[in-house]
């Protein structure tokens, strides 16, 4: 029985972490230790023959444990993709799954761990209000996560994201069971990730961390009737302001030589970690209105594929389609805490001695727009084929998105949405 209106209690989870230039060969050794004999790897068309997916099949092999690739993941899933990976994971049976790559491979093995584990109805597990929001029945079997990008921190958290073809937009599943057992970071396994790839994913990293950094803080939200029914997503907490803090430090120093310079493997290393401590942070505090606008970007998109980037189908990359909301953004919720914003500019690396607190909403969307510009995202939603006449469907694609919505520390509406919609569609 909960006496208190308010949250009093806030949680850390993540999962053990493990660093370093070629560690992604010993993913065998840590399989086995975890008791796999039989595992699922998961990765997409593009990385099928890369060295990352090869080393990881090896390095299993040479522990004598049998891996079965499925390489068909989609970037950026749709609940139809996740429906064939779980379709492939319950034709057989894993003990063990790994996700290689960006935030699709790991969040779809995420996917087809859970689905084989507990078999439901799809959307016995997706957040309310689109699907039933079940929690995870119990543990999951072991699984282990190697990104290939610096962005998503999903080897960190226990969400899956996709898009729900009916709706047009994102939702998800989110429950702590979905948190990989191990996160193996290898700064090697992304020296190939095309430019626009790497700026797209690095600010993922800045907008998960700015948002959770800003999100209303735990204690101002109300308490849930049982601990079970805590969510991940609980709110700003004095240990994710922490590493929130540290990943807007790494990713505004370290982004741009990152993006234009693939072989500077300290700016890359950096990336990577940053991704990491940014996913600690948001996979316990959650992030907010960027990522919510984002939902219905991504899942509306029109005939847009970035420059460079191999896509059989219109795609909006995430992080892409969170930046470009994310000046607006903090524009509007800045009041809330100028304090707290002007701290993210100076993360950011602006001297905020003597700047008005007021204008603390122009001066952190200064900061993101310049990093923008200077690694080649395009300047707002028209440049990605949206125009006015679209807001009214993109607003009703965001309003379903309570559980990253309520997590606003400034309640927006619906015409609130259609003003941050209407100020992204050209940003400089």
């Amino acid at each position: 029985m909960v006496e208190n209106k308010f949250e009093t209690i806030f949680t850390m989870d993540t999962s053990r972490i493990k660093y370093g230039p070629g560690v992604t060969w010993e993913v065998g050794f840590d399989m086995r230790k975890l008791g796999a004999s039989r595992v699922m790897v998961v990765t997409d068309p593009n990385w099928t023959k890369s060295e990352p997916v090869s080393i990881t099949i090896e390095a299993l092999q040479e522990e004598n444990i049998e891996a079965v690739l499925f390489d068909q993941v989609r970037v950026e899933p749709t609940d139809n993709s996740f429906r064939d990976v779980i379709k492939f994971a319950n034709e057989d049976k894993f003990d063990g799954f790994i996700g290689v790559g960006g935030g699709s491979s790991m969040d779809t093995a995420k996917v087809a761990n859970l689905y084989s584990t507990y078999p439901a109805d799809f959307l016995a597990y997706v957040n309310k209000p689109i699907g039933q929001g079940h929690p995870v029945p119990g543990p999951l079997k072991p699984m282990i996560a190697i990104p290939t990008t610096a962005g998503t921190g999903s080897e960190t958290t226990g969400v899956a994201i996709f898009d729900l073809v009916t709706i047009h937009a994102k939702t998800g599943i989110s429950h702590r069971a979905l948190r990989p057992v191990l996160g193996i970071l290898d700064p090697n396994n992304t020296r190939t990730v095309p430019k626009i790839a790497a700026a797209s994913c690095g600010f993922d990293i800045l907008c998960h961390a700015l948002e959770s950094l800003t999100a209303i803080p735990y204690n101002k939200r109300l308490a849930p009737e049982s601990p079970e029914l805590r969510p991940p997503y609980q709110g700003a907490n004095p240990i994710s302001h922490i590493w929130a803090s540290k990943a807007i430090e790494m990713v505004s120093k370290n982004i741009i030589q990152a993006v234009q310079d693939p072989s500077d493997d300290k700016s890359r290393a950096e990336m990577i970690l940053a991704a990491t401590y940014a996913g600690i942070g948001f996979s316990n505090a959650g992030v907010h209105l960027a990522h919510a606008l984002s939902y219905p970007v991504a899942g509306m998109v029109k005939g847009y594929i970035p420059e460079g980037f191999k896509s059989d189908f219109p795609i909006i990359p995430h992080g892409m389609g969170v930046v470009l909301t994310s000046p607006a953004v903090f524009r509007f919720i800045a009041k809330t805490n100028p304090e707290l914003h002007l701290y993210a500019a100076q993360l950011m690396g602006f001297d905020i001695s003597g700047v008005d607190k007021k204008n603390a909403g122009d001066i952190i969307a200064t900061e993101i727009i310049k990093l923008m510009q200077a690694t080649g995202i395009p300047n707002g939603l028209n440049a990605v084929g949206f125009e006015p006449s679209d807001i009214e469907e993109l607003v009703k694609g965001t309003l379903p998105q309570h559980r990253l919505t309520k997590l606003s520390p400034r309640p927006a509406s619906a015409e609130d949405f259609k003003h941050l919609l209407a100020e992204s569609m050209t940003l400089w």
